[in-house]
């Protein structure tokens, strides 16, 4: 069911890097993509697929990870994403590309989840130092990084306190919480 596949959809940190994620997983997940809500039916969104591990090095190393999680680095070696999917925006076809990279990113992240896979979408992204790593041309403007791989870690969804606080955070056994409002605070009328 959807809803089982919401919420099997965490933002995961954490991964089994030696689970090998395939190419051909990687374009199973970009084709659901091709049947998504695009503004104006444009399209303008290309990906770049990496599954091999120096290239995933590559990327790893100009991305960010949980920055409400100040004292952690990103995972570790070992814990690391076993593929990306990085979403572009070509803007030879236009120059603002709206909602469609979050639509596509949702899209993908609940594609993998069905698979039994898991992943995070990173905004926080050195693209410059990218771009050049990757060799990508100037006219794709990099929207997303999507990191994925099989979970290696346990996310638990709480309500928020009466406090506000919605901060994700970690416990001593490294189960990952994210605090989510209540339907009631999120429906205005």
């Amino acid at each position: 069911m959807l809803i089982d596949l919401v919420r099997n959809n965490r933002s995961y940190r954490r991964f089994h890097q030696e689970v090998s994620i395939v190419i051909e997983t990687l374009k199973e997940l970009v084709e659901l993509t091709r049947y998504c809500a695009s503004a104006a039916n444009l399209q303008p969104l290309k990906y770049v697929l990496s599954c091999e591990p120096q290239r995933n090095a590559a990327i790893f190393e100009h991305v960010s990870w949980a920055g409400y999680l100040k004292e952690w680095p990103g995972p570790s070696e070992g814990e690391r994403p076993a593929a990306y999917i990085i979403v572009l925006g070509d803007t030879t076809v236009v120059k603002s590309f709206g909602c469609d990279h979050g639509i596509v990113g949702q899209t993908i992240l609940l594609g993998a989840a069905e698979k039994g896979l898991g992943g995070c979408m990173i905004g926080s992204v050195r693209r410059k130092e990218l771009r050049e790593a990757l060799t990508i041309p100037v006219h794709l403007d990099i929207l997303l990084v999507i990191a994925l791989g099989k979970p290696k870690e346990r996310v638990v969804i709480e309500t928020v306190e009466p406090d506000g606080d919605i901060k994700y955070w970690r416990d001593d056994q490294g189960v990952h919480h994210v605090p989510k409002r209540s339907l009631d605070e999120i429906i205005v009328g």
